[in-house]
């Protein structure tokens, strides 16, 4: 008869957009008696002989099964059933504390009076009964609901010893140390205890009286047959799971008795026309919260002022490698060249964190991965419309720092605002001033410090330059390592929403930015020139020496 038993006894987790007040459940509990598994055994030898003995198997057969036997209820979610223990505990006004135990002595008493109660065996715990958190409920399960071949899962194992902040809080420890607040070898039993779950969790359990025949009514014999879990947001938990045209549940009682139980879903179907009203009525709803939504958002497009462009970039230091000593970080701040301007607390300078270097092939690189965002305006003058547009400048300088908070310039670089919007990766290579000689060297490496410069815009041009010429005769310097950006550019004007009126004419940078079209083509026609000569290049040098030679000569002819 094992094979005749459902093994499957863990919880089941389901999820549905339906009210939990819908669910409706049937449950069923059969005894399993000697007499009957007899009738059974006789049944199977009497079928095979005469008719005239259908009478006595017959007759068997209802003795076997009684009405105090088996019994099915339908039961809704959080719908309380009395038991006989709790009708007998509250037919007495006196015993009833507090004012739900007075409601139920209401509703006991209404019962009395009509027709009596629908159930004898099966009935409920509420949400709200004393009974609901009650432990030991859980240990009967445990040891009634039985399995004949399955195994708790790992999954089941863990969710057992699972607590609600609903229940009793534990105080803590006094006894613990305050220093030891981490537990770096945890026990299982402490990862149980510990497990805390944040969601509130409603349950309803349904009960049955398995006692014998004539002791209905006593607390010895109450067994958890059925626990419903929800949390408000969809999701029900059913242990054990409803059979589904699978066999029944085992229940062996302490006195050794075996029940049968089954449990099916019968919640009433949706029908068409209602589901078809309710997600009318969910178009609806979300049609008025989107209208309320662009109510506050509005209609409006913001946009700078005419004749002004705005420039947004979002921007990441990825990474630096190359560079002597290790924990690096980069200190950068922005130049604004002249007719660009940024809101007064927007910040131009950062500083990254220091960030160690690992190694990757044969470099040492230190991911930084530190976003910082820039905004600006530019505003052309009237009398400078024919002058060339300059972008912000970035400016970096890389440090490294060592255990004895001595740090060292690594190198100098800069990054000119990308002209075209778009994503943009960015390698800038750096380099740094060198003092000739072993004592600057030694200095460096015992004390840190090196030389460093006054101006930093001196990497590209200062800004205090003016003049036609900028010579850098006689300065030492040392390349170092390389820096990279990756760059999200953004450039927002009005003039660029008309296109139309860009292809017809072009006016001043001001009012139709007419410079930007052609400093960008200018720059594609730069950079496809140095493009091409680095590919002559490096083919010229994977060439060998005579070939070399003799197409040297062919320019020198060629130029004759």
């Amino acid at each position: 008869m094992a094979d005749c038993w459902s093994t499957d006894t863990g919880e089941a987790v389901y999820r549905s957009r339906d009210a939990i007040k819908n669910l409706k459940i049937k449950v069923r509990i059969e005894r399993v008696t000697s007499t009957a598994a007899l009738s059974q055994h006789l049944q199977r030898q009497v079928l095979s002989q005469q008719e005239g003995a259908d009478i006595e198997l017959e007759t068997l057969a209802s003795q076997a099964q009684t009405g105090d036997n088996e019994e099915e209820v339908l039961v809704g979610w959080q719908e309380k059933l009395f038991s006989q223990y709790e009708m007998e505990l509250f037919q007495n006004e006196t015993a009833c504390q507090t004012p739900l135990d007075r409601q139920y002595h209401a509703e006991v008493k209404a019962l009395s009076k009509g027709k009596g109660r629908r159930n004898q065996r099966i009935f409920t715990y509420t949400d709200h009964d004393r009974y609901t958190n009650c432990l030991p409920l859980h240990q009967v399960h445990t040891d009634l609901l039985t399995t004949t071949k399955s195994s708790p899962t790992f999954l089941a194992e863990r969710m057992a010893s699972v607590r609600n902040r609903r229940q009793e809080r534990r105080t803590m420890d006094s006894s613990v140390p305050k220093s030891r607040i981490i537990n770096w070898e945890p026990t299982e039993e402490f990862v149980k205890s510990s497990h805390v779950v944040n969601n509130v969790m409603q349950t309803m359990h349904v009960m049955g009286d398995l006692g014998p025949p004539g002791k209905v009514g006593q607390r010895e014999n109450e067994c958890l047959l059925v626990t419903i879990k929800t949390d408000g947001n969809g999701t029900v938990i059913v242990k054990p799971d409803f059979n589904n045209g699978r066999e029944p549940h085992r229940i062996l009682t302490k006195r050794r008795e075996v029940w049968r139980l089954t449990v099916e879903n019968v919640s009433t179907a949706m029908k068409p026309e209602e589901k078809e009203r309710e997600e009318s009525m969910y178009k609806v709803l979300y049609a008025r919260h989107k209208e309320y939504l662009n109510s506050l958002v509005g209609q409006d497009f913001e946009m700078p002022p005419l004749g002004i462009l705005r420039y947004m970039m979002n921007g990441e230091i990825v990474s630096a490698k190359g560079f002597e000593y290790d924990n690096l970080y980069v200190h950068f701040f922005m130049e604004h060249p002249n007719n660009w301007s940024s809101l007064p607390f927007h910040p131009l300078s950062g500083v990254t964190q220091t960030c160690r270097t690992k190694s990757l092939g044969q470099e040492n690189v230190a991911f930084f991965s530190y976003p910082f965002t820039f905004e600006a305006f530019y505003m052309s003058e009237k009398d400078s419309e024919d002058s060339i547009l300059q972008w912000p400048v970035l400016y970096f300088k890389v440090l490294s720092l060592d255990s004895w908070q001595r740090y060292r310039t690594e190198g100098y670089g800069y990054l000119l605002f990308p002209a075209v919007p778009g994503k943009h990766t960015i390698t800038c290579h750096t380099w740094r001033p060198l003092q000739m000689g072993t004592v600057s060297a030694l200095r460096r490496f015992f004390i840190g410090g090196s030389a460093e410069l006054e101006d930093h815009s001196f990497v590209r041009i200062p800004g205090t330059f003016k003049g036609d010429r900028l010579s850098r005769f006689g300065f030492s310097t040392e390349t170092t390592g390389s820096v990279t950006f990756t760059l999200h550019c953004i450039q927002q004007a009005r003039a660029f929403v008309d296109a139309a009126i860009l292809k017809k004419r072009r006016q001043k940078v001001v009012d139709q930015l007419g410079g930007f079209s052609q400093q960008g083509a200018v720059c594609n026609v730069l950079e496809a020139f140095q493009r091409a000569r680095r590919k002559m290049q490096e083919a010229r040098e994977s060439l060998p020496r005579d070939v070399i030679h003799s197409t040297a000569q062919l320019d020198l002819e060629s130029t004759a």
